[in-house]
Order: C-alpha cells, then structure tokens, then sequence
C-alpha cells in the first residue's frame, strides 16, 4: 500500500500521457480494421484494467494493436457478421491462456537484443514518418497505421509527399506550439520547477492545442480545423444509446471453422507481438524488471476474452503505449491501469470535451515519443558494437519500415541468426603458420559447417611440413571434421608431412592415433 501511495503521482500523470496516446490509436485502429469505432475503446479500456491487473509487467500497457489491423478486416470481411469475429477473438483469448499453460512464452527468450533495440527504433521512426501527415493536417490515414503499404492505397513515404499539397495552417500552428512545449518540458530548468513536476507536458500540449483551435473558432473561423481534423468518438444520447455501443458474440457461429481458423491465427500473431512487446519494454524499464511471459500470456488470453464478450478488438501488449508510459515515468502497472479507467470515464461522462482535441496535437505528443525511441545516440551504440551487432539492427529497422512489425522481426531474427552462426564458425577453428609450422585449434563446438574450411586448409598444407592440430578446447567436433583430419592423418606421409595431436580423452576420442604418423 506504501508503495502504491509513493508511486501514486507518477503513476496517474504518465497514465494520462498514455490515455491522450491510447485515445486516437484505439479510434483510427478501429476505422482501419472496418469494426466499430467503439470497440477499439473496448479493447483499450480492457487491455488497461483487466490486462494490467493479470499482468506481471510493471510498464507495458495492453491495448488493439496495428499489428492486427490487416488480419481483423480481411477476417471481418471473411465472417460477415462482428458477432462471429467477436467469438474467434473470445477463441484466441482461450488458446492464449493454454499457451501460458504449456509455457510457450519462453520463445521471447530466444530474440537476439540487437533485433529488440531495432524494433524500438523503427517504431520510433514509424511515429515520426506517420505522424507528420496528421502534424500538418493532412488526416487520410487513420492514426495507427503502422504498415508501409496503407489503406489508402498510398505508402509511408507517398504518405508525407501528398501531405504537402493538403497543408491545414492552422494544423501546423498547433503542431508547431505543441512540438515547441514538448522540447521545453524535457529541458533543465523546467524539470527544476517543483510546481510543475507533476504536470505531464503532453497534456498541457493538448490543453494549448484545444485552446488554440477553440480561440480560431470565435476569432477567426475560416482559420478553425474542420471536424475531420479532431478525435472522433462516438457519442450516445443518453444511457441506453451507450450500452447499446456493446455488442456481444454470437455462439451460434461456433460450427463455422472460419471462426476458428480466425481464432487460432489472432491467438499465434497476439502471442507474437505481446512476447516482442514485452522483451522490448524491458530493455527500457530503467529499473530492469523481468516481465514473466507465460503468465503474460495469460493476461493477454483474459483479456481478448473480455474484450470479445464486450464487443471489443483483440488486444496485445502495443510498443508505442508502453514506451510513452515509459518516457512519461510511470513507476508500476498502476498506470496502465489507471489509463484503461480514464479511458473508460472519459468516453462515458466527457466525449463532446474529447472531440475538440486537435488531431496534430497528439501527432506532436507520438513524434516526440518517436524521437526518444530512435535516438542517433542509439544507432552510435551499436555501430560501436561492432557489424554483427549493427548490421541485425538496421535490417531489422529497414525491414519494418519496408513491411510490417511482424515481418520485419522474423527478417530481423534470421539475419541475427546468420551473423551468430557466422561467429561460431570463424571462432571455432583457428588456424596459423609460421614458415612450415602449421597450429590447428579446434575450439568451442566445430559443427559440419566448419568442414569445407578445414578440409580446404588441411589440402594446402605443403610437402615436408609439421602440422599440429589442438583438440584440447574442443567441446564438440562433428564426425565429418573427425573424419576429414582422420584422412589426413592417413595420407601425411605422402607429402611427408609430420602430424602431431593434442586431444582431450573424452571428447576426441574417436580421432585417429597412429603412433607411425607422428612424430
């Protein structure tokens, strides 16, 4: 209870950072996925307080996820009816909590850190690339869109070029004035003032936004953003129009294998991305808390069937929440938490307020967030580390620009795996000369890819030369380089070539010792 009291203030201004993030995201993931827009405030509002009650991430936050945008609407285009989506979201959420069960969260693990680094950095320009559009007022592309290929038939980049022939002045005189405020909050001496340490920048950003577009409104109208420039929620009349935004799965739907194969494909990408998500909110948790997949997972599973019975979208652990509650200095899960409340109250009591929110003001509030993500500092650091460090990094950035998240991390991951496996391989087999003296240490484990080298450089040892290969250091050599310096041993003698072996006893045993051969 201390420590729910001590961490309280940070906890409640980083939660409404992340409501004023979540808000749009939760709205423009519902439009591009062709659901309702309330349901992505469904699965907003459950994947803070359900998801961040089960979870045991201190720092991630839970919400609809770009990631599923393209699988949600091919799959509601498929099912026809959002009662029968509303039930494979409920079916994934089932299949989640049994993957937490066998402990399949363990595959996270296995995620190089130059491949996580490389996603936060790609979101991180993601959020520059897209926001600007909205920054300047040019709003085609719902927020959230996360793909390189958009649904407006245009691309990232096509994206930011028609943006400057839809230029809004007064989108840009927000943005700007927003993006102004952030870079003064960050600096020293405003961080000094006690009286606004637990004032959160992005909301006094969209405080002067509002304020600004309202005071074009009375002064100078034709100057004022059009209603397409502002958040959109749906607003209800009364009580009963609000619970009528619920909607509900329908059972019947339980025999159409459509259903299921829908259901299994949300469960396996949800996992994916919530295991990325986490790893990566990890690596920036300045206090190195270790999120536990499996009962992430789990979560998660809860969550989706919460969300499904309540007409919401599929939820997932969502990068750019998170690494904005991070930036925001939220202390525990509490903040996720205290953002899906909010969220829920705000759309509930105060939407007509909401909607007067300039869209290029949350714009500003993603791209500072971005800037933080994709610091040139970072791409320093791994420079520094040396190419096989570097080069996972940026393919793995190029690569989610090119395409998607989860694309992107598998070429990421593969290209990761190439440059470990080539470190293995030049490692393990070290060769030197020095006039007609020739050392082979065999290190490490010599697998069957170290075979061609060792075949190639025993062929080019010369007449009359001494040869002595070093097994000592060897944990394991496969039976095809055993048999390669076995031949070679054999036929020494005919280039006149004198061998002589250092081996462990029980790990070479099975290279040959012929006493006539050595020297």
């Amino acid at each position: 209870m201390k420590k729910l009291f001590r961490n309280g203030t940070s906890d409640l201004s980083s939660s409404i950072v992340v409501l004023l993030v979540a808000l749009p995201l939760c709205l423009g993931i519902a439009l591009g996925s062709g659901a309702p827009l309330f349901s992505g405030i469904i699965a907003g509002v459950v994947g803070g307080i359900i998801v961040g009650i089960a979870s045991g991430s201190q720092l991630s936050v839970s919400g609809p996820a770009a990631g599923l945008t393209v699988i949600v609407a091919t799959a509601i285009l498929k099912l026809q009816v959002f009662e029968a989506f509303l039930l494979a979201v409920v079916i994934a959420g089932v299949l989640q909590i049994i993957l937490g069960f066998i402990k399949a969260g363990v595959i996270g693990d296995y995620i190089p850190n130059s491949v996580i680094k490389g996603m936060l950095a790609a979101i991180g320009l993601i959020l520059i690339l897209k926001q600007f559009p909205h920054l300047v007022g040019y709003d085609a592309d719902f927020a959230g869109d996360e793909s390189f290929k958009q649904g407006n038939k245009e691309n990232t980049f096509s994206g930011i070029t028609n943006a400057f022939g839809f230029i809004t002045p007064s989108a840009i005189v927000i943005g700007a004035v927003a993006l102004s405020i952030l870079i003064l909050w960050e600096q020293k001496f405003m961080k000094a003032q006690k009286r606004l340490q637990g004032i959160p920048g992005p909301l006094v950003v969209v405080l002067a936004g509002t304020l600004i577009n309202e005071g074009f409104k009375l002064y100078q109208p034709d100057y004022a953003l059009e209603t397409r420039h502002l958040v959109g929620l749906p607003i209800a009349a009364g009580f009963g129009e609000f619970v009528s935004f619920f909607t509900f799965p329908n059972l019947h739907y339980l025999k159409n294998p459509e259903v299921w194969m829908t259901g299994v494909t949300i469960a396996i990408v949800a996992s994916l991305e919530t295991l990325l998500g986490i790893e990566a909110v990890d690596k920036l948790d300045p206090f190195k808390r270790v999120t536990p997949p499996n009962r992430e997972l789990k979560a998660q599973g809860l969550g989706n069937i919460i969300s499904g019975l309540l007409g919401g979208l599929p939820v997932t652990s969502v990068v750019v929440r998170s690494s904005a509650n991070v930036s925001a200095g939220a202390k525990t899960k509490m903040s996720s938490i205290f953002h899906g409340a909010l969220l829920l109250l705000c759309v509930a009591f105060i939407p007509s307020i909401l909607n007067k929110i300039p869209l290029s003001a949350l714009a500003a509030i993603l791209i500072f967030t971005g800037y933080k993500l994709a610091k040139v500092s970072l791409f320093k650091e791994f420079y520094q580390k040396g190419w096989d460090q570097f080069m996972p990094f940026v393919i793995t950035i190029v690569a989610i620009l090119a395409t998607d998240l989860l694309i992107g991390i598998l070429i990421g991951i593969g290209v990761g795996l190439f440059y470990m496996v080539r470190s293995n391989f030049r490692s393990s087999v070290l060769i030197v000369n020095d006039e007609n003296k020739y050392l082979f240490r065999l290190r490490k484990d010599v697998s069957f890819l170290n075979k061609p080298i060792v075949k190639k450089k025993l062929e080019e040892v010369p007449k009359n030369a001494f040869v002595l290969i070093d097994a000592t250091r060897a944990d394991f050599i496969d039976k095809d380089v055993i048999e390669e310096i076995n031949n070679f041993i054999v036929h020494a003698h005919l280039k006149n070539i004198k061998v002589k072996i250092k081996k462990s006893q029980f790990k070479t045993e099975h290279l040959l010792f012929n006493e006539a051969t050595f020297n």
